[in-house]
């Protein structure tokens, strides 16, 4: 049961030289409204009221007038009720359509269905099939795939985990994969970022010493090296590897290093090459639509592509170039990801009281939704008055 109040002015001019002004205080009662909505995934791949069927009735309206002539308005209350029931009724729907096909319809047109991440990555979020609606949620299956600019086919191919939900006290839920996360990893490893040069300037002096400790013999072969400066090269060898769990999320690094000395106006001499294996801890925050990520370096192994013996000869620099990682690049890491990734929200609409869950093989983001200013504007200033 739903009940409408309204208060409407009345000025009624009586011949030509008398008025009368009052209002009428009308109230509807039993109204009902029963709309049925059609979504589809358009041919980009966004989410779109297809059509909407709507019954909407009022069954019962009461009037009560003032002013002067009262008493001959409620004589004719009858007419004037049943006139104002039917108009309302023939308002009601269209109402609702305009606000449906035109307001909603042109806020999931904003829907970042295919974007620029930044100037390496893209991310597709379209729709892989129309919704599913059930009695208690709708449920959307996106794309969530990332891509490199320059080579946007070279995707790759998603092997995790289905998501599953299960709670439902929040107003949505958005579920990641792994797969969403490995391949963003694997764009920008074919765009080439996952390689940095550290030089003398930036090492921590400890290390650089131990370096030239390590390669005494080697410097001393060559005397145009005894005081060169030295320089690490790091490259990722393969894309970078997701894991999540219930404990938390992971991303495991191979990464080939190579150390080498830089005489002044020659070429680099390669000292020494190895592999190193890196697992950082990722821990994954909401800002606004945005889904940022900050790393910590929990482990960290070097040993070397030629032989055992010259991997022992490494174990002293596992803890200094441990160090250097933690201050010199794994800032850097955060400094890049902490303007996060926005998700497939449209325009005006913002995630309040979000959380993060973390599920074997995906993570889900819990959140509210609450309009923005933009919305409520659009909609005062653009809706059909009844």
């Amino acid at each position: 049961m739903m009940k409408v109040m309204m208060v409407v002015m009345m000025k009624v001019m009586c011949g030509t030289s008398s008025s009368d002004t009052g209002s009428i205080n009308a109230s509807a009662e039993g109204v009902s409204i029963q709309t049925v909505v059609n979504l589809v995934g358009d041919h980009q791949g966004r989410l779109r009221i297809n059509n909407i069927t709507c019954g909407a009735n009022i069954s019962k309206m009461k009037a009560q007038f003032s002013g002067t002539l009262g008493r001959v308005y409620h004589l004719l209350a009858g007419f004037l009720t049943s006139g104002m029931r039917f108009a309302l009724n023939r308002r009601i729907c269209p109402a609702l359509e305009h606000a449906a096909l035109v307001h909603v319809n042109s806020m999931l047109q904003s829907f970042p269905v295919r974007s620029e991440v930044d100037s390496y990555i893209g991310i597709d979020y379209s729709l892989l099939h129309d919704p599913v609606v059930t009695s208690r949620s709708l449920d959307l299956s996106f794309r969530g795939m990332f891509f490199e600019l320059q080579d946007q086919n070279l995707t790759l191919v998603n092997g995790a985990v289905e998501p599953q939900l299960s709670h439902l006290d929040r107003m949505i839920y958005l579920a990641l994969s792994e797969f969403f996360f490995d391949s963003g990893l694997f764009s920008y490893f074919q765009a080439g970022i996952f390689h940095t040069r550290i030089t003398s300037e930036k090492m921590p002096r400890n290390l650089e010493m131990l370096l030239r400790t390590t390669y005494f013999g080697s410097l001393m072969m060559n005397p145009a090296l005894v005081d060169s400066p030295f320089v690490l090269e790091i490259s990722a060898s393969s894309a970078p590897k997701t894991t999540i769990r219930t404990s938390g999320a992971t991303v495991a690094v191979t990464a080939h290093v190579q150390v080498m000395a830089l005489p002044r106006s020659q070429p680099a001499v390669q000292l020494s090459s190895m592999t190193m294996e890196t697992r950082f801890n990722a821990k994954f925050s909401m800002k606004g639509k945005r889904l940022a990520m900050h790393a910590d370096l929990r482990r960290f192994k070097i040993f070397s592509n030629k032989s055992a013996l010259e991997s022992l000869a490494l174990i002293p620099l596992q803890t200094p170039l441990k160090t250097m990682l933690q201050v010199s690049v794994v800032p850097l890491i955060n400094n890049f990801t902490k303007r996060g990734v926005r998700l497939p929200l449209p325009d005006h609409l913002d995630f309040v009281e979000d959380v993060v869950q973390y599920h074997n093989g995906f993570i889900v983001i819990g959140a509210n939704l609450q309009p923005s200013g933009g919305l409520l504007e659009a909609e005062q200033t653009t809706e059909p008055a009844l």
